[in-house]
């Protein structure tokens, strides 16, 4: 009877912790009864105002005008685009490719590779996660190979060895989460199999693959540590475990695992897509989905304050519907500060004629503090972003 009293209290907590009292939200002038849903006809413009990204308190205000309808923009907070495909190709290490955007907890690198890497490399700084924005090849790392394609994101733990052979030329996003690790969102209420189950997630096998690399050759290890580099040279391939086991290794799920939340009657936030939660930062996953289907329903991304996050995208394939003149290989940057959403020419069409389904596929890091652009990255922003926002391109 003891036990089952425990067990009881245990289900009691836990039920109390997912449940939170009624609140009655201030009501003034002309509104909608549901964010972003069945707007009033004179004021069809609503802007979210809300902390902690989507998690916090919010407001939704009900516009005349679209709140990015600016005419001009002074000062150095402006909405940001830049082609990373222009940046310079080629380098044969993930420590020298360039870095695109940082701050003390999040450093983002575009790396392109087309030969095997002739030295293995091990981030004692922080975890580091790789999305495969184009090609193919294999991945030898201390828990064995991987075989890795487009779409992939492989997390590479703290300390962890790893070296790539591209079949094809390899094309990645580097995302380092520095002096920290990268974890799976809590789900809530739909539970832990939504979105994707975890078992999807691929993990290294000791195959003939990674036996036959296992020679007495000599090989050299390649340590970054508080952004310096050490080398250590072996006479043989570190790489040489004959198995293991436990629950830390490198991990692979590819965007096409990934099963969205939705709904036919609501236009979801950026949270629901949360892919990685990592400290200061979570990164999201946009994949393909039917768009909301309900007449009443807001069909493009909301406009919205953010003022605790700096809101990262890089656009990864497909048609990008809430953005004009924006191709894969582009990153976005829109520091916090300022109200953001849908390009107009895109808002007007989800009014009046909007699609029936969405095939993009971007990869989305929101930062809570303020991050950097990287050297060079300048020679790279298309200028004409900022006034890509202006009712006359409509």
């Amino acid at each position: 009877m003891q036990g089952r009293g425990l067990c009881a209290a245990g289900r009691a907590d836990r039920t109390f912790k997912m449940r939170k009292w009624i609140s009655y939200p201030h009501r003034e002038g002309t509104i909608s009864r549901q964010a972003h849903a069945d707007f009033p006809a004179e004021a069809i413009y609503e802007r979210e105002v809300g902390r902690s990204g989507f998690f916090g308190p919010a407001t939704h205000l009900h516009h005349k005008h679209p709140p990015t309808g600016w005419s001009a923009w002074e000062g150095p907070l402006r909405p940001r685009a830049f082609d990373l495909n222009e940046l310079p190709h080629g380098t044969p290490a993930p420590w020298d490719a360039p870095l695109v955007l940082h701050n003390a907890q999040c450093k983002l690198r575009i790396w392109r590779c087309d030969k095997a890497m002739t030295q293995l490399f091990r981030n004692a700084d922080g975890d580091d996660l790789l999305f495969i924005h184009a090609g193919s090849g294999e991945l030898f790392c201390d828990y064995g190979h991987l075989s890795y394609r487009d779409g992939d994101y492989i997390l590479v733990p703290r300390s962890t060895s790893w070296r790539i052979e591209p079949a094809s030329p390899t094309t990645m996003l580097l995302v380092e989460t520095s002096n920290g690790a990268y974890q799976l969102p809590e789900k809530g209420l739909v539970g832990p199999h939504a979105i994707f189950d975890e078992a999807v997630l691929d993990v290294p096998a000791i195959d003939d693959a990674f036996r036959a690399q296992q020679t007495e050759d000599e090989w050299q290890v390649v340590i970054k540590r508080r952004g310096a580099l050490s080398t250590v040279t072996y006479p043989y391939n570190p790489l040489d475990a004959i198995g293991w086991h436990g629950n830390l290794s490198v991990a692979r799920v590819n965007w096409r695992d990934i099963r969205p939340l939705m709904s036919h009657r609501y236009h979801l936030p950026p949270s629901a897509h949360t892919t990685f939660v990592a400290d200061g930062f979570v990164i999201c996953t946009f994949v393909p989905r039917p768009i909301e289907s309900d007449p009443g329903a807001l069909k493009v991304p909301f406009y919205h304050n953010n003022d605790d996050y700096d809101e990262v995208i890089f656009y990864h394939a497909g048609d990008f519907f809430s953005r004009d003149n924006i191709k894969p290989g582009m990153l976005t940057f829109h520091p916090a500060g300022f109200t953001h959403g849908p390009h107009p020419k895109a808002f007007a069409k989800a009014m009046t004629d909007p699609k029936k389904f969405t095939d993009e596929v971007a990869v989305m890091i929101d930062a809570r503090d303020a991050l950097e652009q990287g050297p060079g990255l300048a020679s790279v922003e298309w200028q004409g972003y900022v006034d890509s926002w202006k009712p006359k391109q409509a």
